[in-house]
């Protein structure tokens, strides 16, 4: 059965983030996710999520300067101490608000002078961030980003992803199947919902190629639903899309699958 979730760090962008829990929950979601909830204390953002009858299904753990650039530490070297403040900050959010999984970046390593070593740092850290993790009973999500919008960045393609998850040889780290991302990088979205099956720990969405509302651009979504249902898959879809207007006029495509909206 398909389920949503609100992305907050895109959706409902005319309020502020505290505000859009509100409007999430007022257009009928049921759970959320967003990137940095950190310029905020855990009680403020449980507070809205308890006070919408919502929960949370992913955080990322700080990346960095991000309107610089910055997308992360965990394959950059000499960014180890960065890496692990931002780890430790992510599960103390993580657990405080209720939320299953952190999503690790891996960071911009284009400029890096050697990708082996790039590589090295990856391992050592994504086998700490899993073990810390595991710890704290939280997943590990790795996702690669398409190379149109994030150039540079360390993963761009699923398998080679995989292999380098299959490394680490940790069983609480999984794939963050982005739709949007893997459509623009590597295609064949149906036939690798099926043979990745188990391999994902969370899905993301969004309209191919503007990465506006899934109803738009040239992806068949009510095909891509019914893939995730034949697989088993019981998580949210996360709505990770820049909305056309305001977020609420371009959820008619999503009201079947708010059953708070439709109540």
């Amino acid at each position: 059965m398909t389920r949503l979730a609100a992305n907050l760090s895109m959706l409902f962008a005319d309020a502020s983030f505290l505000d859009r829990f509100d409007r999430a929950g007022a257009a009928g979601f049921e759970a959320v996710e967003f990137l940095f909830p950190y310029d905020h204390s855990i009680a403020e953002v449980k507070s809205r999520l308890d006070r919408n009858g919502l929960s949370l299904t992913l955080i990322n753990a700080f990346a960095g300067d991000w309107a610089g650039g910055e997308r992360g530490f965990a394959a950059r070297p000499g960014k180890e101490a960065q890496f692990e403040a931002s780890l430790d900050q992510a599960i103390e959010y993580a657990t405080g608000l209720g939320c299953p999984r952190i999503h690790v970046m891996s960071g911009i390593t284009a400029g890096e002078p050697d990708a082996s070593a790039c590589e090295t740092a990856w391992i050592r850290n994504m086998r700490l961030a899993a073990d810390r993790a595991a710890t704290a009973g939280l997943q590990v999500l790795i996702e690669p980003l398409n190379s149109r919008d994030v150039p540079g960045y360390f993963l761009a393609h699923q398998d080679p992803t995989l292999e380098l998850i299959a490394r680490l040889d940790r069983r609480n780290v999984l794939l963050q199947f982005d739709v949007y991302h893997t459509q623009i990088m590597d295609g064949d979205i149906i036939r690798r919902i099926e043979r990745l099956k188990g391999a994902y720990g969370h899905v993301q969405i969004a309209g191919v190629p503007d990465r506006h509302e899934p109803d738009t651009g040239e992806l068949n979504y009510a095909a891509i639903f019914e893939a995730f249902d034949r697989t088993g898959f019981d998580g949210f879809l996360g709505c990770e899309y820049n909305p056309r207007g305001r977020t609420e006029e371009g959820l008619g495509w999503a009201a079947p699958f708010l059953p708070r909206k439709a109540a």
